[in-house]
This record gives structure tokens, sequence and C-alpha cells, in this order.
């Protein structure tokens, strides 16, 4: 009878180890395809808890009449390891939302205005949401224009996204529950469904498949956001959590912490920087060294012609749509101009004609980029 104490204790120990293993950072673990594995267990994480559980009882009074210590150390051991990977390294222990999302006007603003932020526009109303704290948080639950917003970021993909927390058509709540090939993962509270942060998409349980509704965002410094949207309301740090963010305070220049989150200044490499774009179902990647020497891109994707700007900041950029493929644009002192018309950063011309349509363009590293946009094209 022994044995089985043996072999639930065993069991206990490699199936606790497998279920964080899977889906969190560590050695190998996201560089294969693992998901559908990950899901299973973390599914039936107590039936497998349950079974070894009783055979760790079964066993329990013959081990122990054969050594009472190594039995209680074997105990030990589980209990440890229970421990270490369900509360110590569960994505959701390490990573908290705040506890009061704090917003208030610039003229109260008590972040600096140099800091990266996620900016968002609904029906009038804008919010800036800044890198430092979203990047720790992962995803922080607001209301703009009217509507709820899920507003996420990636610190190991270095992405940023905003959804609507909507599924078919109904408020959801979502937790972190860790990462797959590097990008973080919500799981819903209604259908215990895995959600994939890079781009809102469904990846495991019974709503495989679906998307959560996109919300237009875009990262730059606080300073040009607020230039370009006065009225804005900027998110405040939470007090709660201040050891945290000063660990983010190099990340948005890509001196991360970690190997995981640091920048490679070379070009296309995993840790490269990376602006992508998507324009009808072709997507593009461009480098973010050559967007930095060009300052202006134009080119074609989709057969439609596009526009990618670096302000004079160096951090904050722009997508739009060309008008026509034979306009040619010059950049001077953040204003665009095609010899015709002025344009302001956010697209809004600067006489009585019409304004450039944007485009939703996202910095990533570029080994997220290619992995969720596996066909994706490189300027």
């Amino acid at each position: 009878m022994k044995n089985l104490f043996y072999i639930g204790i065993i069991g206990l120990v490699l199936f606790e180890i497998a279920n964080v293993y899977f889906i969190m950072p560590m050695p190998g673990s996201q560089r294969i395809n693992s998901l559908d594995l990950a899901y299973f267990l973390y599914s039936w994480r107590w039936v497998f808890r349950i079974v070894f559980g009783l055979l760790i009882l079964a066993g329990a009074a013959s081990a122990i009449r054969q050594s009472k210590r190594v039995s209680l150390i074997a105990l030990v051991l589980v209990a440890g390891v229970g421990y270490a990977f369900n509360f110590r390294m569960a994505a959701d222990h390490m990573f908290y939302q705040p506890t009061s999302v704090q917003l208030r006007p610039v003229g109260q603003n008590a972040v600096k205005p140099d800091r990266e932020i996620l900016g968002v526009e609904v029906n009038g109303q804008a919010k800036a949401y800044p890198i430092q704290f979203i990047g720790y948080h992962h995803q922080v639950l607001d209301t703009l224009g009217g509507q709820p917003i899920m507003v996420t970021y990636c610190t190991v993909c270095r992405t940023g996204r905003v959804f609507r927390p909507i599924i078919h058509g109904k408020p959801a709540t979502f937790r972190l529950v860790g990462m797959d090939h590097f990008n973080a993962m919500f799981e819903d509270v209604g259908t215990k469904s895995w959600w994939r942060q890079a781009n809102g998409e469904s990846i495991a349980g019974s709503l495989k498949g679906d998307t959560l509704p996109e919300v237009f965002s875009e990262q730059m410094t606080l300073k040009q956001w607020t230039a370009l949207h006065p009225n804005t309301l900027v998110m405040q740090p939470d007090t709660t959590f201040s050891e945290r963010y000063a660990k983010m305070d190099a990340y948005e220049r890509g001196k991360g912490s970690s190997d995981l989150t640091r920048m490679d200044s070379l070009s296309w490499h995993d840790k490269s920087w990376v602006v992508g774009l998507i324009v009808g179902k072709q997507s593009k990647a461009y480098d973010w060294n050559r967007l930095k020497r060009e300052r202006l891109i134009q080119d074609t994707l989709a057969k439609r012609p596009v526009l990618l700007v670096l302000a004079n900041d160096n951090r904050s950029f722009f997508a739009y749509e060309r008008p026509a493929t034979s306009t040619r644009f010059v950049l001077r002192h953040d204003t665009l101009s095609n010899g015709l018309q002025s344009y302001s950063l956010n697209g809004h011309s600067l006489s009585a004609g019409p304004g450039l349509v944007r485009l939703p363009a996202h910095q990533e590293f570029w080994h997220s980029w290619q992995t969720f946009h596996p066909t994706t094209s490189r300027y």
C-alpha cells in the first residue's frame, strides 16, 4: 500500500508543475505547441488532484509505519510545490488589477509627460493609460464614451490592445491565466475559455474561434497625446503597486528588467521592435530602426497606399491611408503635407479639406508579430 502513497506524491508533484509549466514563461515551455494539453490539464485539475490525493490517503498509513520521517518530507514537498505553483507562480497572483482606476484631467495629472501611453477615444471622450501601469496590471477595466473597455498590455510581446469585454452581446469578466507563445492569455469567468491578448481571439474552450471586438487605440508619449487631445483624462498610479510600477520604469525605452522584456537594438531579431499594420487580409512589419532613420514611410499594402510616420519625439508613431498612390508626403515639425494640403499627426486637415484615414498600428517585438501573423511580409 505504501507504493500508492508515493505514486500519489510523485503524480501530484508532477501534475502541479505541469499545470503551470505550459502556461508560464519557463525554459522551453513557450516554444512548443502545448495549448491543448495545457487547457486539458487546467480544466481537469481537480480530478487529477482528487485522484492523486486518494492514492496518498490510501497508502499513507503504510508509508508512515515504514518511515514516518520520509513520509512527512514527501507531504511537505507536495504542500510546498502546490503553494509555489498555485500562489507564487500563478499569473493572477503575480499581476493584480488596480484596486481602483483613477483618471484625472491634464491640469491635475501626476504622470510625467514623457511616459508612453495607450490612448483611446470613443464618442468624443479620450483617455490615456500609461504603459508603466498597464504593463504591470496586464488589464485595466474602464468605461469610455458610455462603453465598457478592457485595456490590455503584454510586456513580453510588447503588445497593447483595447477590447470591448463583450461576449455574444453580454458583458464579461476576465482574469489573467497565463501565456501562450509568450503572449498573455485571459480566461473569461463565464465559459472558462482562454483568450489571446495579441488579437482578442479565443484559443481554447467552448468559445474557441470567437474574437472580442477591438477598439482603436494608439501608442505615443503622453505629451503628444495631450497635444492632440487636450481634454483627455489620464490614468493615475495606484499607490498599492508603487514598487511594481518602479520595476517598469525603464521598460518603455527597451531596457526591461529581464531578457523577456529587453529590446534587441539590431533589426529583425526576436526582441527587435517593429510596427505592424493590417490592411484587409494582409499584414506587414516595419523595422523600428528604419522608421527612426526615415521618419516617414510611404508604402502599399493590400493594394492600398499607406503612410507610416514617426513624430519628432522618436517614440510616437501614426499610420494612415494615403489619398492616392501618386500622392507623396513630406514631414516637417510634426506636420504632414502633400503639397496640396497639410495635416496634423491625428490626421486632421489644417485647411478645409478632408482628413486622412487613420489605420491601426502596433509596436511589437518581432517574435510576437510574426508568431501571430505568420503570413506577414516585411518592409
